[in-house]
């Protein structure tokens, strides 16, 4: 990389240097996150728990345990028996599907899709007519995934590698875009959101359950990188947030804390105080355009 060179000092300037140690922090996150959820898929593949602490990665070896987490964040009996076993891994702060208004015959991204979880439900909502589509950064969850819809003969779902800043998906393909408790992992979130809005048609939506920050985090949890890919360090402020969406072009902005998070925040780091400062929220917003008639609205 070449990096702007001051004329008269004949050293790196001062803002390349900022942004080349912005980078490298930017790694840094993203292989400790990356390391993080392939030793949660291994651990579950292996039926062990992950060894890191009660967090959003999901730790546990027992299908109950898990089973109560997942209804504890939204979702229901039926919803934990009609997916392949092992795609529910405990992971997430909330039920993005709950937002979503998923129709039959929409194609569908989840952002961060782990074992294939929420994939597997909103392909039910969908039906065959439909797409859904799991991106995820990690070789082990994709093929964990990937074994998961073969499992449960999920022929309209597909798990591609790829990181959630630069979506491997095409322009203008997606109507809904559904994440859970992910994109607070990502070191840079306007380039998410900007290419959350690449991939939406016209009138496409987000449903999208995080976690948000209701403060300013201090920096011993903010600087904490076991915090960061337990799904607290990276969380950002609502206002800052709003101001992404809005400058990524969408509108109908929705952010929406839920203060019972706390409760179930709180033990994802015990002692720490964190749920003083991060609660989960859902996170809707609509790409401008697309239809309003009662057929599509």
């Amino acid at each position: 990389m070449n990096h702007p060179i001051d004329q008269a000092t004949g050293q790196v300037t001062d803002q390349a240097s900022s942004q080349a140690s912005s980078q490298k922090q930017a790694d840094e996150i993203r292989q400790n996150v990356r390391e993080s959820y392939s030793q949660v898929a291994e651990a579950s593949n292996e039926g062990n728990s992950c060894g890191t602490g009660s967090s959003c990665c999901g730790v546990s070896d027992d299908a109950a345990i898990n089973a109560l987490v997942s209804t504890r964040l939204g979702y229901s009996k039926d919803d934990l028996e009609n997916v392949p076993e092992g795609a529910d891994m405990g992971l997430g702060c909330g039920n993005p599907r709950a937002i979503a208004s998923i129709r039959s015959g929409e194609t569908i991204l989840d952002l961060g899709s782990g074992g294939g979880f929420d994939c597997f439900l909103a392909a039910t909502e969908t039906g065959e007519s439909g797409q859904v589509i799991g991106i995820d950064m990690t070789p082990t969850m994709i093929s964990k995934a990937r074994d998961n819809a073969v499992k449960g003969k999920y022929d309209h779902v597909e798990f591609r590698l790829g990181e959630i800043e630069h979506m491997p998906v095409a322009n203008d393909t997606v109507d809904v875009i559904i994440s859970n408790c992910v994109i607070n992992l990502s070191p840079d979130k306007k380039q998410v959101f900007s290419e959350a809005f690449r991939v939406l048609k016209a009138g496409g939506r987000l449903a999208i359950s995080d976690v948000v920050a209701s403060m300013e985090l201090p920096d011993e949890i903010r600087d904490d990188l076991a915090l960061y890919s337990g799904c607290m360090a990276g969380a950002s402020q609502i206002s800052e947030l709003q101001t992404i969406l809005e400058e990524c072009g969408f509108e109908k902005i929705n952010i929406a804390p839920k203060d019972e998070s706390k409760d179930f925040i709180k033990d994802w780091a015990p002692g720490r105080g964190v749920e003083e400062y991060v609660l989960s929220a859902t996170i809707e917003a609509v790409k401008p355009g697309g239809c309003c008639g009662a057929s599509c609205c």
